[in-house]
């Protein structure tokens, strides 16, 4: 279970330090606050910030689903995966929003065995 806890850990933090990079972005593309556009730059690091949100909602119960009814090294493994896919998606669509596709697609597997694999683990565990 430690590793999921890392897991869980880590990927908060990545989240945290893509809000940094918002943050950043916005001072230097002089984006006064409240609004959501009007720089390339800033407008990308938003939405790599926000899809991370996305992503997230679904990442933590399919991680803890799948540790808990199916393995917690694999869960760990697929977490280790969606991770690099999220550092690899938040290169991508910085430097060139069309080239996010692998990176995406790198983080948005892992999610979906996670997912599965965790209803299915806790359908077995309830019919016995």
């Amino acid at each position: 279970m430690n590793y999921l806890w890392i897991i869980t850990l880590l990927a908060a933090l990545q989240f945290v330090v893509f809000g940094f990079l918002v943050g950043v972005a916005r001072n230097k593309g002089d984006v006064k606050a409240p609004a959501v556009s009007g720089d390339d730059n800033f407008e990308r690091r938003f939405r790599v910030h926000y899809n991370t949100l996305e992503q997230l909602v679904v990442f933590y119960p399919g991680l803890w689903s799948f540790g808990l009814f199916v393995s917690m090294n694999i869960a760990a493994i697929l977490g280790v995966i969606y991770l690099l896919g999220r550092v690899l998606y938040s290169v991508q669509y910085a430097s060139n929003p069309d080239s996010r596709g692998p990176g995406f697609g790198l983080s948005v597997l892992p999610i979906y065995v996670l997912l599965l694999g965790g209803i299915v683990g806790v359908v077995l565990e309830l019919i016995g």
